[in-house]
C-alpha cells in the first residue's frame, strides 16, 4: 500500500535540511530518509568531530612551538580521553536531530531508499509516491580498486578509533589524508602519505610546496609519486604495497586510511528507474535551478550533484539546499551563487582559499596585480613561533576588485573569509586596505597582504 508525500528528501544532511523544513512550514506533507544516524557526514563522521581534534593537536602544536619561549612543561594527546569529548558533540546529534524534524511534522524513515518509478521510492516494506524528490544524499570515498581494499578504513572509521597505532598509513594527498596526518602526528604517532602527483591540487601550488615542506619537517613521511597496489593483513598489522621510482616495495602500517577522494552517493538509489540523468564523479545532473534535467520532479543539493561552479563543502550544500527549497515553494527562479566560497585544509597552521589562482588565470587570459610574500616573520606567526608562513593575493589591476586570495599561516581559516566577503559583495582592495582593523590581529594583516 502506497503512502503519498508531497515532498520526500533523501538525506538528513545540510543540502536536505532547508527542503524539509521549509516545505513542511508551507504546509507540505514531507517525508525524510536516510540509511545513516540523523544528522549528515558534517555534524557526525566530518568537519565537526574532525575540528575537535584539530583543536587538541593545535593546542599540542603551539605549547611545544613555544617550549623555552615563556612556556614550560609538556602536553600530550590522550586519545581515548579525546575521542570522549568528540563523542558529546557527535553522539546528541541523531536524536536531537530526528526529533526536531517529528516536532515539525516531517516523517522521519531509516533504510535504504530507492527508485521504483519517477515518482516513486521503496523503503524496506513501504512504497512512498512523491510530488517532488530532493536527492541529499552526499558522498562515499572512491573505490581504490586494490587487492584487500576491505582492510583499509574510511575516514568515519578514524574519527571512532579508541586507540592510535605506532604507525598509519594514508592513501591519497588531499583533504584528508593532510588534516589526518597533521593529528596523528601530534599525538605521537608516525604519519605517511601515499599520494600521487601534486598534492592538494584545488590550491595554489606555490603555497602547497611550502605546506609539504613544512609538514615533511614535522616528521610526516611524504611520498608524492607512489601508487598503493595492495593492502594486505600481516599479522596485527598490515603489509602495504606501493610502485613508486625505485619500483615496487613493501611496508608495515598498524592501519590503512582512504584519504584519496569521494564521488556522489548515489549507486543504490536505482537512478535509472526514476529517468533520473547522473554522472558517476559530478552526480546528478541538474539546470540551473537544482533540478534535474531528465525528472523535473527530482533536486539535487550538496554533494549528491557538483554543478559547474559548485564545491564539495557544507557550506555550499546548505546554500544549495535554501536555493531548491525555494524553487519548489516559488517555482523555478532561485540559482545557486557560487561566488567567494573559502575552503580550508586544517592542517597546523591552515591553508586556506578563495577565488581563482595564479594558473587559472592565466589560462582564461585574466591580466591580474599579484602579491605574493612569506609571512613567517611577520607578528601574527612570529608571535606564536609559527614557521610556515605564506600569502598570494590576486587583484584586477582594472576594477581593483579582490580576485583571489591565498593564506598559509597562523589563523588562515578566519581571515580568508574577509576576502570571500570582498569577493561576494566587490569590495575592492582599497577598501580592505583602508579598513581600520582591531590591532594587534591576524585580521589586521589584510593591507600588507594587498
Amino acid at each position: 500500500m502506497s503512502e503519498e508525500f508531497d515532498l520526500v528528501v533523501l538525506g538528513t544532511g545540510a543540502g536536505g535540511s532547508a527542503p524539509a523544513t521549509k516545505c513542511r512550514e508551507a504546509g507540505w506533507r514531507v517525508a525524510v530518509v536516510d540509511d545513516q544516524p540523523y544528522g549528515g557526514t558534517c555534524a557526525l563522521r566530518g568537519c565537526d568531530p574532525k575540528k575537535v581534534l584539530v583543536g587538541a593537536a593545535e593546542l599540542v602544536d603551539r605549547q611545544r612551538r613555544m617550549q623555552g619561549y615563556g612556556v614550560a612543561g609538556e602536553a600530550r594527546i590522550d586519545w581515548g580521553e579525546l575521542m570522549r569529548f568528540k563523542r558529546t558533540f557527535t553522539e546528541p546529534v541523531p536524536g536531537n536531530r530526528e526529533r526536531a524534524l517529528e516536532k515539525a511534522g516531517i516523517e522521519t524513515l531509516h533504510g535504504e531508499a530507492r527508485f521504483t518509478a519517477e515518482d516513486r521510492l521503496a523503503v524496506g516494506d513501504r512504497e512512498l509516491v512523491a510530488r517532488h524528490v530532493v536527492i541529499a544524499t552526499g558522498a562515499r570515498p572512491a573505490p581504490l580498486g586494490i587487492p584487500g581494499e576491505a582492510h583499509v578504513l574510511t575516514s568515519t572509521d578514524f574519527l571512532e578509533l579508541d586507540a592510535l597505532p605506532s604507525r598509519i598509513a594514508f592513501i591519497g594527498a588531499g583533504y584528508v589524508s593532510f588534516e589526518f596526518a597533521h593529528i596523528v602526528q601530534r599525538a605521537g604517532s608516525d604519519a605517511i602519505v601515499l599520494g600521487r602527483g601534486r598534492p592538494l591540487g584545488h590550491f595554489d601550488p606555490d603555497l602547497v610546496d611550502h605546506l609539504v615542506a613544512h609538514t615533511r619537517a614535522l616528521g610526516v613521511d611524504l611520498r608524492l609519486d607512489t601508487r598503493v597496489i595492495g593492502v594486505h593483513r600481516d599479522g596485527n598489522d598490515f603489509r602495504v604495497e606501493v610502485e613508486g621510482p625505485d619500483g615496487t616495495q613493501a611496508f608495515s602500517a598498524g592501519l590503512v586510511v582512504h584519504g584519496a577522494g569521494r564521488t556522489p552517493d548515489l549507486a543504490r538509489l536505482d537512478l535509472a528507474r526514476a529517468g533520473v540523468e547522473f554522472d558517476p564523479k559530478t552526480g546528478v545532473v541538474v539546470n540551473e535551478f537544482l533540478q534535474s534535467v531528465s525528472n523535473p520532479r527530482v533536486y539535487a543539493a550538496g554533494d549528491a550533484t557538483l554543478p559547474r561552479g559548485s564545491a564539495p563543502l557544507t557550506p555550499v550544500a546548505a546554500h544549495e539546499g535554501v536555493v531548491v527549497a525555494a524553487n519548489l515553494r516559488n517555482g523555478n527562479a532561485a540559482r545557486p551563487d557560487y561566488r567567494g566560497i573559502a575552503s580550508v585544509v586544517f592542517t597546523l597552521p591552515p591553508l586556506a582559499s578563495v577565488g581563482i589562482g595564479e594558473a587559472e588565470a592565466r589560462d582564461v587570459g585574466i591580466e591580474v596585480r599579484i602579491q605574493q610574500q612569506e609571512t613567517a616573520e611577520w607578528f601574527s606567526n612570529r608571535r606564536v613561533r609559527e614557521g610556515a608562513g605564506m600569502v598570494k593575493t590576486l587583484v584586477d589591476p582594472d576594477t581593483d576588485r579582490v580576485l583571489g586570495a591565498h593564506l598559509l599561516g597562523a589563523h588562515a581559516d578566519e581571515v580568508i573569509n574577509v576576502f570571500a566577503l570582498a569577493i561576494r559583495h566587490g569590495i575592492t582592495a582599497t577598501e580592505l586596505r583602508h579598513m581600520i582593523y582591531a590591532y594587534p590581529t591576524s585580521g589586521s594583516d589584510l593591507p600588507y597582504m594587498l
